[in-house]
């Protein structure tokens, strides 16, 4: 059976992330059978990184601050969590059912795909958006 997503529901956890007005910082979207829907959203970044399970896959829209001493800004970044005792098959379909994410999650700076729980760590992403985000004037600091 083919995946599908629940459009709307997923729309409005992804524009929470993209607010400015909200202090909420993450969304997650998961598995519900053959649907992908909204596995939640907050603000806090450690909950996001508990629903990455070894056995789970997900994908998650994340808002990171970046910048240096010259400007503050929002990055977002598109992960794609394959837990490592995910089957061959499932982690197959995930490829194919990120088209339907990027639908609805259309910018951001970066794109992970990622199944070492490491590679959740904030500051590895915070880094990895610095690198894709130019100008860095905190390197002349250094």
């Amino acid at each position: 059976m083919a995946t599908r997503i629940d459009k709307e529901a997923c729309r409005e956890a992804y524009n929470l992330v993209r607010d400015d007005n909200t202090e909420i910082n993450w969304a997650a979207f998961k598995y519900e059978g053959h649907v992908i829907v909204p596995a939640g959203h907050g603000t806090d970044y450690e909950e996001f990184k508990s629903l990455c399970t070894d056995d789970g896959r997900l994908f998650g829209f994340v808002r990171i601050t970046t910048g240096d001493a010259m400007s503050k800004r929002a990055k977002f970044t598109l992960i794609t969590w394959i837990g490592e005792n995910v089957s061959g098959l499932q982690r197959a379909k995930i490829s194919t059912d990120k088209t339907l994410v990027k639908d609805i999650v259309q910018n951001f700076a970066k794109e992970f795909m990622i199944s070492d729980p490491r590679e959740l760590e904030e500051d590895y992403l915070r880094t990895e958006l610095k690198k894709a985000g130019g100008a860095n004037y905190d390197a002349q600091a250094e």
